[in-house]
């Protein structure tokens, strides 16, 4: 990914790994050489090897959310960085049932500093009840696991899954995130890797609807019936 050319405090990397396209993001604090691996997954020594190549120590990993794609690295990554601390939302761990050692509970609005780096963590359920994106507010990025995807969004009929929530999740977004917002994504599912919330908002077909009952039954019913990737931008119609 390329990197920003903005004076700002860190730097976001992404490696695309494992067989469903999942993006592992390394967020690099600039200043104090810390990162934070977000959803650390499938090729866990890749990961390792970036931080190493990068003189970097990682002191921290950030999940949005609880399925096996997006966590099946913690272990390995740990084991070269045994002090590093685990982050979720509390509404996840409590959902997943999984046996962390000592994790760090977060709830949505809590944020954690990386160094110079401020990290804002946003509950947006539907996904998942825990799902969480990460805002980082000195660049306006937003790393939205798979609540959001280029031009999609994430499945709601997994367990824990609600498309009423992924609908206010959505509309929370749209609605209280400047346009200029880089999206990062859990996977590369569309036309190209990452968007703006303007691109998604004009461009999204689940950003399009502002009747509940509308988007429930497109994201349950038609959606995977009739889109596949890679996600193209969809102009928005009238009447949803």
């Amino acid at each position: 990914m390329a990197e920003s050319l903005s004076p700002l405090p860190y730097r976001i990397r992404a490696l695309e790994l494992g067989p469903m396209e999942n993006f592992v993001y390394v967020i690099e604090d600039v200043s104090s050489g810390r990162a934070a691996v977000v959803d650390p997954a499938w090729e866990p020594e890749a990961i390792v090897r970036l931080a190493e190549q990068r003189g970097l120590e990682i002191t921290d990993l950030l999940l949005t959310h609880s399925h096996h794609d997006h966590i099946n690295g913690i272990e390995r990554v740990l084991e070269d960085a045994p002090n590093a601390r685990v982050h979720l939302l509390k509404p996840e761990a409590d959902f997943w049932g999984g046996t962390l050692t000592r994790p760090q509970l977060h709830h949505g609005g809590d944020r954690l500093v990386l160094g110079d780096t401020e990290i804002r963590f946003l509950h947006t359920p539907g996904h998942t009840p825990g799902s969480a994106c990460l805002h980082l507010p000195a660049g306006d990025d937003l790393i939205t696991g798979d609540t959001l995807f280029v031009f999609g969004c994430g499945r709601c009929d997994l367990a824990g899954g609600d498309p009423e929530q992924m609908f206010h999740t959505l509309r929370d977004l749209r609605t209280g995130l400047p346009r200029q917002t880089r999206i990062h994504p859990g996977h590369n599912y569309a036309e190209k890797p990452s968007s703006t919330l303007e691109e998604e908002v004009q461009g999204n077909p689940f950003m399009h609807f502002r009747d509940l009952g509308r988007f429930v039954h497109y994201r349950m019913h038609e959606h995977d019936r009739t889109r596949s990737s890679p996600y193209g931008p969809v102009p928005p119609h009238e009447g949803h």
